[in-house]
Formats: C-alpha cells, sequence, structure tokens
C-alpha cells in the first residue's frame, strides 16, 4: 500500500511518523524550507516513544520518501493524508491537484479540525473518496480520530487507520468542528474568560485539569465520569440532581474574550513562567512519556485506549515479518532501540529474554496458539529458560532469530532460539520448556491435535544434531577459598 502526506507540520508529521512506525513506506511533499527537519524531529520522538510504548516486536520501519511536487507524492496513492493549512481555498487547491494525480481508487483524507467534507468535496469529480479524518495530537501516539464522510470509502478509511493501531470513530453527520474541537471549544473560551478576568492563571487552570478531571477524563471521558457520580441510581438521577445548574450563569461559552495585545501578552508571559524551562522539544519528550505510562496502566486493565493499544500488540505479534522458507525457523527480527542499551552501551540483559520471548510468540503463532486460541482459555507458559550471552550487541543492530524445535510431547514444548547479528554469527542463545495450559483452571492440559500435528510437522525437518550446549545449565564453581 502507497501512502502519501501532503504537510509535513505538527499534525502533518505525527502521521508520517505513525505510518513509518507501523512499517510503511511514506511519500511526502512539502515546500516549508525547513520541513525536512521538522518531520525529522518528530519521527526522532515517535520512535522514542514506540520504543517505550510497545512491547511486541516492531515491523521494519518504513521509508521516508520526499517528493519534489504533489503530484509525485500522490501518483500510484492508495491513501493520502492532506495536513495543510486550514484555510478553505488552500485545502480545495491542494485537493484538486492530489485528486488529478492520484489513482481514481485512492483514498483522500483530510486532517482538518474544522471543515465539513461537503465543504472539501466542492468541485471535485469524485468526491466521495474525500474524507475527513481529523486526529489529535500527538498523531502517532493518541489512537483517536475522527472519520467524517460515510460511505464505503470511510469503511476502507477506518480498516486502514484501525491497522496502524488508530481507534477510528466515525461521525455519522457533518457538523463544523466535528465532535472533540467543539467540547476542547468550549473549555478553552472558558479558560480565556478565566484568565481575562483575573480570576485564575493558565497554571492554575492546567493544574485544576491535570490533577484533577483530567485524570479521569483520561480513562472514563464524560458520560462515564457523570453516571458514577449519580451513584447507584445512575445518569438519570445524576441529570436531576445537576441539571437544574446548566440553566445558571456560570459559563460565558458563546461570549469570546477579545484576543486584544493586553490579554495575548498575559496569557504568553503566564505560559513561559509556567514552562519556559522547558523546550518545545523537551516538553514533547515528557509529553510522550506520561502517555506512555498511562497507555500502561490502562492496558493492564484492557481499558479504554489500553485496550487499543493492546489490540495494535496482538496484531504485532500476529505479524510475521519474514515467512519461514526452510529450517530453522526465521520467525522474528528485531532493531536494537537507543532505550535498549545498558551503562555499558550495549544491549541490556533483559532485551536479550524479550527477543527471545518475542521470538517464542512467533512460533506460538507460526503453529496456531494465537490471540483467537488464547481467547479460547488455552496457552503455553514458559517454566524454565536458559540463555548464553556470546557477543556484544550495539544500538540500531538489526538481529534475526533462528528458531528449533528440540522436542515436544503432550504438553510440553522445548524450543531453542539463537540471536543472530546482520554478519550471521551468533550473539546469543537461549533454551526454554513451555507447558501447555488451561488458563481458565489454572493447570497444565494436553495439547490438542491440531498444534500436535503442526509440531510434528516442523520436528520432522529438524534432522541434524542438537546444538552442543542444549539441555545443559551452568557450569558449577566451587566457593572460593580464603585465607583465615
Amino acid at each position: 500500500m502507497k501512502i502519501a502526506a501532503i504537510g509535513g507540520g505538527v499534525i502533518g508529521g505525527g502521521w508520517i511518523a505513525r505510518f513509518i512506525l507501523n512499517g510503511h513506506d511514506v511519500h511526502v511533499f512539502d515546500p516549508h524550507p525547513e520541513a525536512a527537519r521538522i518531520v525529522g524531529e518528530v519521527l526522532a520522538n515517535a520512535s522514542r516513544a514506540y520504543d517505550r510504548l510497545f512491547q511486541a516486536p516492531l515491523p521494519e520501519p518504513g521509508r521516508l520518501i520526499w517528493a519534489k511536487t504533489v503530484a509525485d507524492a500522490v501518483t500510484g496513492a492508495d491513501f493520502v493524508q492532506e495536513s495543510v493549512p486550514e484555510r478553505l481555498d488552500l485545502k480545495h487547491r491542494v485537493i484538486a491537484e492530489i485528486a488529478a494525480a492520484a489513482p481514481e481508487t485512492a483514498l483522500i483524507c483530510s486532517s482538518t479540525s474544522g471543515f465539513k467534507p461537503s465543504e472539501l468535496r466542492q468541485g471535485a469529480r469524485h468526491p466521495d473518496r474525500i474524507l475527513v479524518a481529523h486526529p489529535f495530537n500527538p498523531v502517532y501516539l493518541l489512537p483517536v480520530v475522527e472519520v467524517v464522510g460515510g460511505g464505503e470509502a470511510a469503511d476502507r478509511a477506518c480498516a486502514i487507520l484501525t491497522a496502524i493501531g488508530m481507534k477510528p470513530v466515525t461521525v455519522a453527520r457533518e457538523i463544523d468542528a466535528h465532535i472533540g474541537d467543539r467540547l476542547l471549544e468550549a473549555v478553552w473560551r472558558e479558560a480565556l474568560w478565566l484568565v481575562k478576568d483575573g480570576i485564575a492563571t493558565t497554571e492554575e487552570i492546567d493544574d485544576i485539569i491535570r490533577f484533577g478531571f483530567g485524570l479521569r477524563w483520561a480513562q472514563m471521558g464524560l458520560f462515564e465520569t457523570y453516571r458514577i457520580a449519580g451513584g447507584e441510581a445512575g445518569m438519570k438521577h445524576f441529570l436531576a440532581q445537576f441539571g437544574p445548574a446548566l440553566k445558571w450563569p456560570w459559563t460565558k461559552l458563546m461570549d469570546v474574550p477579545d484576543l486584544d495585545d493586553a490579554l495575548i501578552d498575559t496569557i504568553a508571559s503566564q505560559s513561559d513562567a509556567q514552562s519556559g524551562a522547558h523546550s518545545i522539544r523537551e516538553l514533547e519528550c515528557i509529553r510522550d512519556d506520561n502517555l506512555v505510562g498511562i497507555f500502561h496502566a490502562l492496558k493492564a486493565n484492557d481499558w479504554g485506549a489500553g485496550k487499543t493499544l493492546r489490540e495494535a500488540e496482538n496484531r504485532l505479534y500476529a505479524r510475521q515479518v519474514e515467512a519461514p522458507s526452510g529450517y530453522p525457523l526465521r520467525l522474528h527480527r528485531a532493531r536494537v532501540g537507543g532505550s535498549w542499551l545498558d551503562y555499558n552501551g550495549h544491549m541490556t540483559e533483559f532485551r536479550y529474554l524479550q527477543v527471545f520471548g518475542d521470538a517464542t510468540d512467533a512460533f506460538l503463532i507460526h503453529i496456531g496458539l494465537g490471540e483467537a486460541y488464547r481467547n479460547a482459555g488455552f496457552s503455553a507458559y514458559t517454566v524454565e529458560t536458559h540463555i548464553r550471552h556470546l557477543a556484544e550487541i550495539g544500538a540500531n543492530e538489526q538481529l534475526m532469530v533462528e528458531t528449533r524445535l528440540l522436542g515436544h510431547d503432550a504438553k510440553r514444548i522445548r524450543l531453542h532460539h539463537a540471536i543472530l547479528r546482520e554478519d550471521g554469527t551468533e550473539a546469543a542463545t537461549a533454551e526454554h520448556m513451555l507447558m501447555h495450559v488451561s488458563t481458565d483452571q489454572g493447570r497444565a492440559t494436553p495439547l490438542p491435535d491440531g498444534l500436535l500435528q503442526a509440531l510434528d510437522r516442523i520436528a520432522a525437518q529438524d534432522a541434524g544434531a542438537h546444538p552442543d550446549h542444549a539441555g545443559r545449565g551452568i557450569r558449577d564453581i566451587r566457593p572460593r577459598e580464603v585465607a583465615t
């Protein structure tokens, strides 16, 4: 699938990073003289976040391919993401250029935060393929994307966006600013009034959000939060109790304070005092690290954005980077990211186990023990592991794991993995004993015939001798004698 991105600013750069880190080449056009630097910095931040976000093995990153024109970028494209500035005349011109050069089947999605599909489609020959796909910053981490436009094109867009770890929300009826930005604008208007009227500073407003209801919204949203506030009587009780207050003149939602120089200076100076110690890139890294931690907390409960992360990880686990064509099996690749290094500048100890564990998962999926099988109440647990560290592994090295089946019986699977460097030399080996279990009953149980037959077929390929270190433990060392 060819992906094209027109515009590489904050939002466009986030789209580019998300597609690239999910294994897609992205053809990019942006005439801004600093576009390469900006996109490069966004991609670096996104790569750093992904190293911390995913436990599953990531695919080989796609390539960033710069195009000289819009037509060059979108020719032959299947999916085009437009992220140019919010001017309708500019969007009409750019979308017309895209439509003239891209295939008639190509999806053309706009990141617009305010314009409706009907406005974007004006004068288009194939209007139905022009959609709104409005994300939220940072695009490479936040999964939600508002898809507006409907029809078969929207269905196709949602499938593509889901495959790169996003949570598409289809908006049934078009409306200015869609859903998310209408909600955000209400909060933004009120916050501007609070600053203008001298009620609160920018820091005080942010503290009330991030130490208060923002934490609730991060995992339950608005209506679920208020449902709980209604107690055991639920939402009806909440509405009956607090509904009348909506008629009180608490807010200034429809009034907009004049953004004169005085108010702009006040907001800017307060914001500088609040966060001026950090550069924008530093703030982005702090934001991303916090988001990753929230994602992992939500994933532990299989809730909200954490559930979306888990589903994305399951797709990554199921994705075989290289189809096995020989034996030993080559089912898993890995790249050594910067966060994998220890204080010696080499791949740290627990990452070896992660690579071997991911290779075991790839083997289990290969024989049929994937997500659907686990959801049925069965899995395989590792009960014994022996790792040999043979060579140092540095940053950005590309690793391949060779897997052999050393043996199996009614309940057990014995595997041998070898981490190979790009020159084919062994960097480490591991031997694992796995036990087939019923997760519902919490005990070992025999493998079904289908999995046993898959194991038999693999075992038939292992005609050679086992590695001479297989089955051995750590050699004994006697305590050193100390003179008394």
